[in-house]
């Protein structure tokens, strides 16, 4: 189907309204080489300064998003897109298996970060034809991983629910705690880089000698409330947030969460990388685990804490990150 005349005055009008609504009558035809077509309009339109790029890139997503694979799968192969409402390799995972993907996907960093996507979402890819070293971990859900909150992409928009979490109650801090430098606590800060470094966000850690409560004590927090977690929903807090671009930045991907949620739960429990599963699933049931509230955190915020009663080592974090 040649792409409608209408379509073709909105591209030298640079009619954005226009367009998305061409969009969307081609995506409620299933009318894909259509799509296509209308991206490579838009794309030679953009050399001769028509300001529809982002035209193009919601091509892209609504085809990663809606087209069956043989579509779905060299869009989101093409690589990394900007403005879309999520990575595509997140948003392609959604809605196709990975043997409907698997012929569509080159070697790389792309095929792997949707493997691994696709592994979120429960599929056991074990001895995939995957790139080990993009992600270095399990290609399959390990029993004591959590079920990592996902993303919801609809045509126009996305939702990032985060996991959910326990009652809190009052905490008894100490008078006083001093944080020292710790490579586990920077771990923990890694996990929301994107919300300082790309967005409003700011994020304090914090280690000490003792327990959860003088670590959140350290940060500089004088009344708390908070509650235990269990390592698995720990993980999932972590992951949400490794995940998130928080208010402006890039969304990384539930897949790249997952990755940076091992590595910081690999150097709170002192295992080099990368941890072996079982050890490391061992290792984090022996941590106590706290999430916990100072009463002051708006739009995207983590605020964690984890204790090695063992070696008598805690850490904490805050985090947040608003419009």
């Amino acid at each position: 189907m040649p792409v409608p005349t209408r379509a073709l005055e909105a591209l030298e009008a640079s009619d954005h309204d226009e367009l998305l609504r061409v969009v969307d009558g081609l995506c409620a035809a299933r009318d894909w080489d259509g799509l296509v077509e209308l991206r490579a309009r838009c794309r030679e339109a953009v050399t001769r300064g028509k300001q529809v790029w982002a035209i193009d890139e919601h091509v892209r997503y609504r085809l990663a998003l809606e087209a069956p694979a043989a579509w779905a799968g060299p869009v989101v192969d093409e690589g990394p897109a900007r403005f879309t409402l999520g990575p595509l390799t997140e948003v392609v995972a959604q809605r196709h298996t990975w043997t409907e993907l698997d012929p569509y996907l080159g070697p790389g960093p792309t095929r792997a970060a949707v493997a691994h996507e696709r592994v979120i979402r429960g599929e056991d890819l074990t001895g995939a034809d995957v790139d080990p070293g993009v992600f270095e971990l399990p290609l399959s859900l390990q029993a004591w991983e959590p079920r990592y909150p996902l993303a919801e992409y609809q045509s126009d928009r996305a939702e990032f629910p985060p996991p959910e979490s326990p009652t809190l109650v009052d905490m008894d801090l100490p008078a006083e705690a001093a944080s020292t430098s710790d490579e586990a606590a920077e771990a923990l800060g890694e996990l929301v880089r994107v919300w300082v470094e790309e967005s409003n966000g700011r994020a304090t850690v914090s280690a000490v000698e003792g327990s959860a409560e003088a670590a959140i004590r350290a940060i500089g927090v004088r009344r708390a409330r908070g509650a235990d977690l269990g390592p698995a929903e720990a993980l999932a807090h972590m992951a949400w947030a490794g995940a998130s671009g928080g208010a402006h930045g890039r969304r990384r991907g539930m897949a790249a969460g997952r990755h940076a949620a091992w590595w910081a739960a690999a150097e709170l429990a002192g295992l080099d990388w990368p941890p072996d599963p079982d050890e490391l699933g061992a290792a984090l049931g022996e941590l106590r685990w706290v999430i916990w509230s100072d009463g002051h955190q708006v739009g995207w915020f983590l605020r964690l804490a984890a204790e090695d009663p063992a070696h008598r080592l805690a850490w904490a974090i805050a985090a947040d990150d608003a419009m």
